[in-house]
């Protein structure tokens, strides 16, 4: 069984694009895939996908949806600052793990 890691990225998370063809482009997390160690990230990495008519969309055609972006090209924004930086994560006084911003030291609130 293959051990999943810890993530720096959790949903809900404003995020920059550090690598790739959407690179310096900011935007929210929909859904982090951990074992693929993946994110998608809202309007950014955008696919054209061609839907064949269903009972439901009778008209079929092209659209354009959001592909997974690898979380190694994802820096995490802090919300005080508003810039990128890196995480870490220390105990609280409850013994709870969480995460907190490298550049300032403040605590990231979950999502």
């Amino acid at each position: 069984m293959k051990k999943i890691r810890k993530l720096h990225i959790i949903n809900g998370d404003t995020v920059k694009v550090i690598s790739g063809n959407s690179r310096g482009k900011t935007g929210k997390v929909l859904l982090v895939e951990r074992v693929k160690y993946r994110a998608i990230v809202e309007g950014l990495n955008m696919v054209t996908k061609h839907v064949k008519p269903s009972a439901s969309n009778p008209q079929g055609g092209i659209e354009k949806t959001e592909a997974s972006i690898h979380l190694s090209n994802l820096m995490l924004v802090d919300p005080a600052t508003g810039e990128p930086t890196r995480i870490g994560r220390k105990r609280d006084e409850k013994g709870k793990l969480q995460r907190y911003s490298k550049k300032t030291g403040e605590i990231i609130k979950n999502g």
